[in-house]
């Protein structure tokens, strides 16, 4: 798999006469090596060129991990005296590789810059985002598993949380008991901080967490999801306490129907805009067109935002295996919000839902 990515971009360096690709973020060197860590500010970065063998800078302490899993090329360990810029030159001389056109990613630091100008004097940069981008918005049979396996821990944390309700807990327990239980499941890391907000901390479609304690009647949402063998999930689900009351009802039931909605325009073909348009225009219908202020959905994959972004002025095609959120909401500032979220794969035939915890109005009873 590593090599028919990699053999992509090579053919696309080909196509544009481009001498070298450097890639040094962690989702793009994960998904070009499969090796998954973060150097903090040590450069951990993937070299490949159109024929010459590719190869890996990294610190000295990765050096054994990655030897267990990187087969395409040469690794290149330093340590912290050493100034791998050297290494990379000297790696270039051996190939004999003359670099007058290097492509890197938009998100590089103007350090690295500076440091690649030092090191190929007479270098042209240009972007290879999209190049790499493209090819991640598709994917595989072996990504699909690991992202139906994440989505499954997804809803096994939305059940967990749920379980945890009772009155006078606070957010931050509940998330504490979230997290807890899914570490007991294997998984280290998650793919954003885990939000738990109750009744008007959720009119804030990214609140915060804190010491906020349930009460009977509050709404109570949920948004969470997990890194799994490098890949992430993303759930939201909205639910009330011992009660519920007729506006929050009403807002619920709009939420749900918009998400139903847009789902229904998923299908190969269809312009991504048409999606946003599709919950927009159910919740606009409503009059609450200015309390959902973002975007129906994004790309997820290695990073749980990822390319490309699902909103009203993009036009591009779904295609068959390519996934994404579908996330409705409305938000009353410091009264109520009520989001619902699921994981989609488009298929030949249409969509399939990866997240799959109920979504109909629940009432979870007090204990």
């Amino acid at each position: 798999m590593i090599q028919q990515r990699s053999k992509a971009l090579k053919d696309w360096m080909h196509e544009n006469h481009i001498d070298g690709i450097i890639c040094q973020s962690r989702p793009n060197v994960f998904y070009l090596t499969g090796f998954d860590a973060d150097p903090h500010e040590r450069l951990l970065a993937k070299f490949l060129f159109p024929q010459a063998k590719s190869f890996i800078v990294c610190p000295g302490m990765e050096v054994n991990q990655i030897e267990n899993i990187y087969k395409e090329g040469d690794i290149i360990g330093y340590n912290d005296t050493e100034d791998p810029w050297k290494k990379i030159q000297n790696a270039c001389k051996k190939r004999n590789l003359h670099i007058s056109k290097l492509a890197v990613e938009q998100g590089i630091s103007w350090e690295r810059v500076k440091k690649i100008e030092k090191t190929f004097p007479t270098v042209e940069l240009v972007e290879v985002d999209h190049a790499i981008l493209s090819q991640r918005i598709i994917k595989s049979e072996g990504e699909i598993t690991i992202l139906q396996e994440a989505a499954k821990l997804a809803d096994f944390g939305v059940e967990v949380g749920i379980n945890a309700l009772k009155e006078g807990i606070s957010e931050m327990e509940v998330l504490a008991t979230i997290e807890f239980e899914l570490k007991k499941k294997g998984i280290r890391e998650m793919s954003f901080s885990t939000m738990v907000l109750f009744g008007e901390k959720a009119g804030d479609p990214h609140g915060s967490p804190g010491s906020r304690t349930l009460k009977k009647g509050d709404a109570v949402l949920f948004d969470l999801g997990v890194v799994l063998k490098g890949y992430c999930s993303d759930i939201t689900r909205t639910v009330f306490f011992d009660h519920v009351k007729k506006e929050e009802q009403e807002v619920y039931e709009i939420v749900l129907k918009a998400q139903e909605r847009a789902l229904q325009a998923c299908r190969p073909g269809e312009p991504i805009s048409q999606l946003d348009l599709a919950a927009r225009q159910i919740i606009s219908g409503h009059g609450y067109g200015d309390y959902f202020p973002h975007r129906i959905g994004h790309g997820l994959g290695i990073e749980v935002h990822e390319y490309p972004s699902f909103n009203e002025t993009n036009d591009s095609p779904l295609q068959p295996g390519m996934t994404f959120t579908i996330e409705p909401g409305i938000y009353l500032p410091n009264k109520l919000g009520v989001r619902i979220e699921d994981d989609v794969l488009i298929t030949e035939q249409g969509f399939k839902t990866l997240t799959k915890f109920p979504k109909e109005l629940t009432i979870v009873p007090t204990k």
